[in-house]
């Protein structure tokens, strides 16, 4: 019998905290988005839409990222405190490549490394 492929992601604008469950076992990994903005984002721009314009390729740089692990899972769980985890659902859905992968988002708030573990334990437990 095949096992499915599970992964959870708990995720904010800034980073993500991959969970791949295999056998009862999390796999963990983290996928930031361009930890450069983070430094830059001190500096002041004269124009406001050059900041702006920088912080949305970066941030659609970090979805891509994120949507091409995804691509490797069959069953993948987003959740995370901020509405990172809708935005990048609704740029999955308009592409082909991710109708075989089900995505599903759950609210969380903060969560600890074991808390973010136990979550995805306990959902694909239950979902599967």
């Amino acid at each position: 019998m095949k096992t499915k492929k599970c992964l959870g992601i708990y995720m904010d604008h800034s980073i993500a905290h991959l969970m791949e469950l295999t056998n009862g076992t999390i796999v963990s990994n983290i996928v930031e988005s361009q930890p450069e903005l983070q430094a830059e984002q001190q500096i002041e721009y004269k124009d406001e839409s050059h900041s702006l314009n920088k912080e949305q390729g970066q941030l659609s740089a970090y979805y891509k990222k994120l949507g091409d692990v995804i691509l490797d899972f069959e069953d993948v769980i987003l959740f995370g405190p901020t509405e990172a985890k809708n935005e990048l659902l609704n740029i999955l859905s308009v592409s082909h490549l991710f109708e075989k992968i089900k995505i599903v988002i759950k609210p969380a708030d903060k969560m600890t490394e074991i808390q973010r573990n136990t979550f995805v334990k306990d959902y694909f437990n239950t979902s599967i």
